[in-house]
C-alpha cells in the first residue's frame, strides 16, 4: 500500500509542477490574497478532483478493461493537445 502511496504522490506532484493550476494559484497569491486561504482553496480542490478520479476509476474499473481506459485517456489527452495548438481550447 506504501508503495502505490508513494507513486501516486510523485506521479502526481511532478504532473501538477508548472499545471496552469498551479500558475494559476501563483498568481492569486502574487495578487496580494492571502497565502493561507489560496493554499486551502487549492488544496481542498485537487483533494476533491482526486476523489471524483478514485470514484470514477473504481466504477469504470468494474465495467471497462484497463487497456480500453488507456486507449481512452491517451486518446483524449492527444485530441486536447490539438485542439489547444489549434488554439480551440
Amino acid at each position: 500500500m506504501f508503495k502505490v502511496a508513494l507513486t501516486t504522490f510523485v506521479t502526481v506532484f511532478l504532473a501538477e509542477l508548472g499545471d496552469k493550476t498551479q500558475l494559476a494559484t501563483m498568481m492569486l497569491v502574487a495578487e496580494g490574497k492571502s497565502r493561507w486561504a489560496v493554499f486551502i482553496g487549492s488544496a481542498s480542490a485537487l483533494v476533491l478532483s482526486s476523489l471524483v478520479g478514485v470514484l470514477a476509476g473504481g466504477f469504470i474499473g468494474k465495467y471497462v478493461p484497463a487497456i480500453w481506459v488507456r486507449i481512452g485517456a491517451g486518446s483524449a489527452f492527444i485530441i486536447l493537445g490539438i485542439l489547444l495548438l489549434m488554439g480551440r481550447f
